[in-house]
């Protein structure tokens, strides 16, 4: 039973040896951006998710009200002597394929935000996702030239990241790991200028690659 415990022992330090290999955390010594953690108050953090959220609406649901609708708005029949209900006009509300009231109408709202509510709020949330270690630096490049789901998805698994909800940092012109890491639940892929703090403030942990460490680090140093 003791060997047994010592060789599962050492086997799981081998397991453990080879994740970290392929699973290292990005430090903030590793930025240089010891002491400069950014503070906001829940009002900015707040007011920076619900702009995001209010200008992302496209507002483009609408419909047709009595003044739109395609019928005459001639008197469908006389006043009195029909013994039917009076009926001014086909365009109704009233009737069926009829005006719409108070129905929804196309419109745009945006909210704005200073440029540096923003930048902070986003150096906040990069910062404790780093302070906490929860920045994952993966060394992986797709072999070939054609997109592998089974190959991304095996080093997210290796990795131990597979139960969490990921936010993956990729170059603009990367498609063949856009296109390999699409296709898995838990991941959400951004581009280098696509960053934002609602996909940040959803997240459990931030993934990059070692070979896009310099976008990473010239992309958080703006923020911070």
């Amino acid at each position: 039973m003791a060997r047994q415990k010592v060789e599962k022992t050492e086997e799981t330090k081998k397991v453990k040896s080879s994740k970290k290999s392929l699973y290292d955390t990005v430090s903030v010594k590793d930025l240089g951006l010891e002491g400069t953690q950014p503070v906001i108050s829940e009002v900015s953090f707040s007011s920076g998710i619900r702009a995001l959220m209010q200008n992302w609406r496209q507002g483009t649901v609408g419909c047709k009200d009595r003044s739109e609708v395609a019928f005459s708005n001639k008197k469908p029949w006389k006043q009195k002597g029909t013994g039917r209900a009076r009926a001014g006009s086909a365009r109704s509300p009233l009737w069926r394929k009829g005006g719409v009231v108070f129905g929804p109408q196309p419109r745009i709202k945006t909210l704005h935000v200073s440029k540096k509510l923003k930048r902070n709020v986003l150096g906040a949330l990069a910062f404790n996702f780093i302070e906490n270690g929860r920045v994952a630096c993966l060394d992986w490049s797709l072999e070939g030239d054609k997109p592998r789901t089974a190959a991304a998805y095996q080093i997210l698994h290796t990795a131990n990241l597979t139960n969490n909800k990921l936010t993956v940092f990729i170059p603009m012109d990367d498609m063949l790991t856009y296109a390999s890491f699409i296709n898995i639940p838990n991941v959400r892929l951004l581009f280098y200028d696509q960053a934002n703090a609602y996909d940040l403030a959803h997240s459990d942990c931030l993934v990059v690659f070692k070979k896009d460490l310099n976008q990473f680090k010239e992309m958080v140093g703006r923020w911070i």
